[in-house]
């Protein structure tokens, strides 16, 4: 549904945005995830048509988004970071502004102001002036406007910057809940808001594409197995001899608990290795009181934080060379 390819947009001399290709099937929700000036906003202007790229492609429904570009916007409803709201509207007068402005027909646009507030479940403040709304439903009528003349694809832009935890659940469930039936690219610098919301991810840091997958596999991609965490009873350094023998052991951080004789440590293994059954029969031999093993993926913020600041230590590195 969205494709892109190469993509680049340039100021001065300096990239923006730095040749990145990536592609978005039908019904899939895609998490484009940055730190802020990363070039996620700059890569949305360009896929919506606001901003005409340095260089590259980018294709939404099978046209071309520079060539092509009235018939790109018909089938995308956008959501900037700030959303487009002419506050002394009501909802529904507002809704239906933009409904023509849209084009759609006009035996079609009741029933499509009333559904799209039906999505965004705005229907009972319907007859409210914008300006009196709270922060999270203004960011409700921003998506409405985006759904109202049922796009195929949705690029939301920070769609839960600035909400309170009770409106950010809010909105996540609604944006759940329009996949399948729309293509959604999403951009954000928050981390949960990927894992929660997304089908996949796409990590951009300084304007390149360092990571695509799923969240899931990241992890495989990045350190590939899982980490194991232990809870024993015993003294440290007969804890390091025990798990000195363990072959496939990447990584090993041992911290001593405020309770005496308890510790807490987190092996990361190899790729391809299950040390479980091992690291459990290696403390027990010891003499060691295993209270708990358990294995755990790494989060998305320690993906995001290992894939950044790699590329900002490899791109310091090629300027002293």
């Amino acid at each position: 549904m969205i494709e892109v390819e190469n993509l680049t947009k340039v100021y001065k001399d300096v990239p923006a945005v730095d040749h990145v290709s990536f592609k978005v099937e039908k019904g899939e929700i895609l998490g484009f995830l940055g730190p802020n000036g990363a070039g996620k906003t700059t890569t949305m202007r360009m896929l919506t048509g606001y901003l005409p790229a340095t260089s590259g492609s980018a294709r939404i429904g099978g046209f071309d988004v520079s060539d092509q570009s009235m018939e790109v916007r018909k089938r995308i409803g956008y959501l900037p970071e700030v959303p487009p709201l002419y506050t002394d509207m009501t909802v529904e007068s507002y809704l239906d502004f933009v409904a023509r402005i849209k084009r759609v027909a006009p035996s079609d646009r009741a029933d499509r102001v009333q559904k799209s507030m039906e999505m965004a479940h705005l229907t009972d403040r319907s007859k409210e002036l914008i300006h009196r709304l709270s922060r999270g439903y203004r960011q409700r009528v921003g998506i409405a406007q985006a759904l109202v003349h049922d796009p195929d694809v949705l690029i939301l832009d920070e769609p839960t910057a600035g909400l309170d935890p009770k409106q950010i659940i809010e909105v996540r469930q609604l944006i759940k809940g329009l996949a399948g039936t729309h293509t959604i690219l999403l951009s954000t610098h928050i981390l949960p808001e990927v894992s929660m919301t997304c089908d996949r991810v796409l990590i951009i840091n300084r304007g390149k594409l360092v990571a695509e997958d799923t969240p899931e596999n990241l992890t495989t991609q990045i350190r590939g197995g899982d980490r194991v965490r232990v809870l024993v009873h015993g003294e440290e350094p007969a804890l390091r001899q025990a798990l000195a023998g363990v072959e496939g052991i990447r990584e090993l951080t041992i911290t001593p608990l405020r309770e005496p004789g308890r510790l807490t440590a987190v092996i990361e293994a190899m790729a391809g290795q299950d040390l479980r059954g091992e690291i459990s029969a290696r403390i027990v031999g010891q003499g060691l009181g295993l209270y708990e093993l358990r294995s755990e993926r790494m989060s998305l913020e320690e993906i995001f934080l290992q894939l950044t600041t790699e590329e900002q230590h490899e791109d310091a590195a090629r300027r002293e060379a």
